[in-house]
């Protein structure tokens, strides 16, 4: 009996000893449980949520691209495209070179495949193909059971019926390069989303965040494997706001034929009350539609290696010597500092001699004894010689600058030039060495280190125009009923104004002005304007004795640029206008006619 209970005692102490130990298994298990369930719970729930749910981005529709009265400059056309699926690809090797049986693969396109969908993540679809033809997408649908992780995606992609007439206004999208991707502020994952494009130039890139859109998203359920199970919930995309822009694209293409006629040229007309920009044209142009889907090496090539380049913005980006449309601002210095008497007469024999260099007129006779109005009229070299060389480059640079030369005006474009205007204290520190006065001759009538951008030059006349307002080029429309601000006041003495528009007046309308043939006869419509001719190479003094070549003897490349800016209808200014003909020879030859035809556009399309 006695070893029955020893027995007995020993049972109860491993009894007890076990059940303990299960009681704090127990209780370790429980407290476990407890902290990742209610403690941790959150954590957790959302860690499997992740697991479970996938989001996909949904690419909004780009805002449209209009003109002022709403015409589509650039709109979205339906596109079919060829994407991969991540989740459930096995074998992205093989899977492509089964595609490649109905659409044309590249080495690049494999690589640039690979790449997105290791920078995508497991659930972002992948571009393989844009653009994809009805027999292609057909062909791929029936097969799509052998191919898996390929599907048919419908979007949109961007369009411009105008082609060249507008390249370098709206500019162009393309696709998103790496280093967009990563510096573009990408802040709700649009640039991921494949094929999304984005602005590359002009208006397009410029107005690209608000063009873009805002993504919406598709939850979906995916199981163990990755394979999606059913769609949880979808937020559609917020599309583009659409741009109205000030352009009327009648006018627009009215002026790209007529610079057509020219082998390279620029052309902008601005409203001169409110700066708005009515026309910009650059010739020759490009074909926007061609980069939508990523330009062929061959084009793009084509494009950078053409000497008429035509993927410079001539308008905004192209800088040209103003040559005798500077004058107008010369006199305005002068007048404006009290240091020219438009009455006072100077002697023009056909050249200025100063110390041992002797500065010609264009007029190789010369012009005889000419006021501020007859010097303007006849663009009188000899006399911007003179009074250049007494009101010195630096107010003549200060005054430049008020009418919006030598800086950047601020339209909204990505690129703009600020061209230049010399100072004595800019060549020293370019150069090293002083400013010299046979400079201040040179640049006086504009030539020289003196260079300008079209769009400057029809500031200028605008300027000149509106009686003195700062206005500020644009292209992006007021919202509906918003007035204009007024533009600043430049402070000009109305009187010294009034000078100058009356010579740019007769430059146009009286026998003797350089721009006579090309003036407007229709009632109420007679334009103002300046001619200019800009020396591309330097003639030499045995050139002029044996006499200037005839045009077509000399290389294009070698030909001085064609001029004028001018506005209309004088007495009651509304547009101005700046035509630059490249290597077109004098400026009443080429440009002015150009400028005529435009202006009397102008009125059929918009009025006065």
């Amino acid at each position: 009996m006695a070893g029955d209970s020893e027995r007995g005692r020993l049972f109860t102490r491993r009894a007890i000893l076990l059940g303990g130990v299960e009681v704090g298994l127990f209780s370790l298990l429980a407290g476990r449980l407890y902290y990742l369930q209610i403690v941790e719970g959150e954590k957790y729930r959302t860690l499997a949520d992740e697991n479970r749910i996938n989001v996909r981005l949904i690419a909004p529709p780009r805002g449209h691209i209009l003109d002022r009265l709403g015409a589509p400059l650039a709109v979205n056309e339906q596109n079919y495209r060829l994407i991969l699926l991540p989740e459930q690809i096995d074998d992205i090797s093989s899977l492509l070179d089964k595609l490649s049986s109905y659409v044309a693969i590249t080495d690049s396109d494999r690589t640039r495949v690979r790449r997105d969908l290791e920078r995508n993540g497991s659930f972002n679809a992948v571009l393989v193909r844009d653009d994809l033809t009805w027999d292609q997408v057909a062909r791929i649908s029936l097969n799509l059971l052998d191919l898996p992780g390929a599907d048919i995606d419908t979007g949109e992609v961007r369009a411009y019926p105008y082609g060249p007439a507008t390249s370098h206004a709206l500019g162009y999208v393309g696709p998103v390069s790496e280093s967009e991707a990563e510096n573009g502020g990408d802040d709700d994952g649009l640039l991921s989303i494949p094929g999304f494009r984005i602005g590359k130039s002009g208006i397009e890139k410029e107005y690209d965040r608000r063009l873009r859109g805002e993504a919406g998203n598709v939850q979906l359920e995916v199981n163990a494997h990755g394979r999606v199970v059913r769609q949880l919930s979808r937020a559609a995309p917020v599309a583009g706001a659409d741009a109205r822009l000030t352009l009327d694209i009648g006018l627009q293409q009215f002026t790209y034929r007529r610079l057509a006629e020219t082998e390279g040229s620029a052309a902008v007309v601005l409203d001169v009350t409110t700066g708005a920009v009515r026309a910009l044209v650059s010739f020759p142009g490009f074909d926007p539609n061609l980069f939508t889907y990523g330009i062929p090496q061959k084009d793009w090539d084509r494009l950078n290696n053409d000497i008429h380049a035509p993927m410079l913005d001539k308008v905004c980006d192209g800088v040209y010597a103003p040559g005798s449309t500077f004058k107008p601002v010369v006199a305005m210095a002068g007048l404006e500092d009290d240091l020219v008497d438009p009455a006072a007469t100077v002697y023009c024999p056909g050249y200025l001699d100063l110390g041992n260099y002797r500065f010609h007129c264009w007029k190789h006779g010369g012009h005889g004894h000419v006021n501020m109005h007859q010097a303007i009229t006849e663009s009188c070299d000899v006399y911007f010689y003179t009074i250049g060389r007494k009101i010195g480059i630096d107010r003549i640079q200060a005054m430049a600058q008020r009418f919006g030369l030598n800086h950047r005006l601020g339209v909204d474009l990505p690129h703009e030039s600020s061209g230049l205007v010399p100072s004595a204290e800019w060549k020293m520190a370019k150069f090293g060495v002083p400013w010299q006065p046979g400079e201040t001759l040179v640049a006086a009538i504009g030539q020289g280190y003196t260079l300008v951008t079209p769009l400057q030059l029809a500031m200028v006349a605008a300027r000149l125009a509106n009686g003195g307002r700062a206005i500020t080029p644009h292209l992006l429309g007021r919202p509906p009923g918003a007035p204009p601000a007024p533009a600043p006041a430049m402070g000009l003495d109305p009187a010294n104004l009034a000078i100058v528009q009356s010579a740019m007046t007769a430059v146009v309308n009286e026998p003797f002005g350089t721009a006579y043939r090309g003036r407007i006869t229709e009632p109420g419509m007679a334009m103002a304007g300046k001619t200019g001719t800009a020396q591309v190479r330097r003639i030499t003094e045995a050139e002029r004795r044996k006499g200037i070549l005839p045009e077509d003897k000399i290389p294009w490349q070698d030909r001085d640029h064609s001029l004028f800016m001018g506005f209309a209808p004088v007495g009651a200014p509304r547009y101005a206008v700046a035509v630059v003909v490249e290597h077109g020879g004098e400026g009443a030859h080429k440009a002015v006619p150009i400028a005529h035809d435009i202006m009397l556009e102008c009125e059929k399309r918009i009025g006065v």
